[in-house]
């Protein structure tokens, strides 16, 4: 297995992190880190971005123990990330791992006292581990969320409520008190800025440190604590109000969309009953006509029929009421005569009691002849709407006249 390649040096350039990154990323084999390839180029943004914000970080890569026992060489970022408490700058150790579904899954972030601190119990954001837990790691969100967010929001949670204390050096060896203080100046120094806020402003630690006197301080970080979590419940329940109004809103909008959908459908159909409305009276006036027509045929003829019930000619029963209509009863009459015809003519051919030649010979000049008389029936329909379209408009003249 291959060395991993040597960590950048603290407070390292951006040209040494990209170096750093384009090597741990680009390695293959057993020594190549578990990101997939489309996740390499959001990774490196990330660290280089937090890097960029908060040079006390150091990237390098170590192995990871699950807690199945298996082992991981992953990225890592270690150093300290500032906090203000009681309007003084801190640092506070931490290591920050990418785990192998990193980025579509938040980072492990653990905080890594020193020989001197101590870890606070309880603490609402750090359990004993040192293992951290804050809203934005618990809703991270892919692609949007950063590591850049997540110290952010690890800085403003520990300033109201710092994770780690110093234990009292009085009740620790003087080999043991040495050596702690010398890892606690080393942590000062990579900022030159204290590395934790005083004991005094806790409770009696879990590791037998004798109870201080309660101060206002711990009563101003009760209240912090309190204030904290109440704008933290308050954040949830407008979140959760938000969604249901969307939702709400949603599903207006959908009614809406269907309310005017359906109120097209329902001017279109008034549309179209205003259309047939229109026509039914054009016919109604038609009927009227017609009706009227034959009203005066019939008192006409009817004292005919009475008179001449022992020889009635049928040919003189339909006498027409002008030329156009005694044109269209010639025509229309020749047409069916010929039709008849022509299908007599296909009996006797199929009987074959007539030639050939002469079938299609006088098919030819009586389709010819029915051709000529269809013409003129169309010509006279023709005339004949022309003629009642100017009678109906004569008469309804007359009857606004009459009004």
């Amino acid at each position: 297995m291959a060395p991993p390649p040597p960590a950048p040096p603290p407070h390292q350039s951006a040209q040494l992190i990209q170096q750093f990154l384009s090597t741990v990323l680009s390695q293959r084999g057993p020594s190549s880190l578990p990101y997939t390839e489309d996740s390499k180029w959001l990774i490196r943004q990330h660290l280089v971005s937090l890097i960029s914000s908060y040079p006390s970080l150091q990237l390098k890569t170590e192995l990871f123990n699950h807690t199945d026992g298996t082992q991981s060489n992953l990225l890592q970022a270690q150093g300290t990330i500032p906090m203000i408490y009681m309007n003084v700058t801190y640092n506070i150790p931490v290591i920050i791992w990418l785990m192998e579904n990193y980025p579509r899954n938040p980072p492990v972030v653990y905080v890594n006292p020193t020989r001197d601190m101590i870890i606070k119990r309880p603490h609402a954001h750090v359990n004993p581990s040192g293992l951290v837990s804050s809203p934005l790691l618990q809703s991270w969100i892919y692609p949007s969320s950063s590591l850049c967010d997540v110290i952010k929001e690890l800085s403003r949670l520990f300033g109201l409520d710092p994770p780690l204390f110093s234990q009292n050096p009085n009740l620790s060896g003087r080999n043991y008190s040495s050596n702690s203080n010398a890892e606690t100046m080393r942590v000062q120094l990579d900022t030159g800025k204290p590395a934790i806020p005083p004991r005094e402003a806790y409770d009696q630690s879990p590791y037998g440190v004798s109870r201080p006197q309660q101060t206002d301080d711990s009563v101003e970080i009760y209240k912090k604590n309190a204030i904290n979590k109440l704008l933290e419940s308050l954040h949830g329940d407008i979140e959760i109000l938000r969604k249901n109004r969307e939702a709400e809103m949603e599903g207006l909008i959908n009614a809406q969309a269907t309310l005017r959908r359906r109120e097209e459908e329902l001017l279109k159909g008034v549309r179209e009953m205003q259309e047939e409305k229109e026509a039914l009276e054009q016919k109604l006036q038609m009927v009227l006509m017609n009706t009227d027509v034959l009203e005066g045929w019939l008192r006409e003829n009817e004292g005919k029929v009475r008179m001449d019930e022992g020889n009635l000619n049928i040919d003189e029963v339909f006498e027409p009421v002008d030329a156009l209509s005694k044109q269209m009863l010639d025509c229309t009459a020749a047409d069916l005569a010929i039709e008849d015809v022509i299908y007599s003519l296909d009996k006797a051919f199929q009987e074959g009691s007539l030639p050939f030649d002469q079938y299609l010979k006088n098919v030819r000049a009586l389709s010819r002849e029915q051709l000529f008389h269809r013409a003129t029936a169309s010509k006279v329909r023709a005339a004949q709407m022309q003629a009642q379209v100017a009678n109906m408009a004569s008469r309804a003249s007359h009857s606004q006249y009459g009004m």
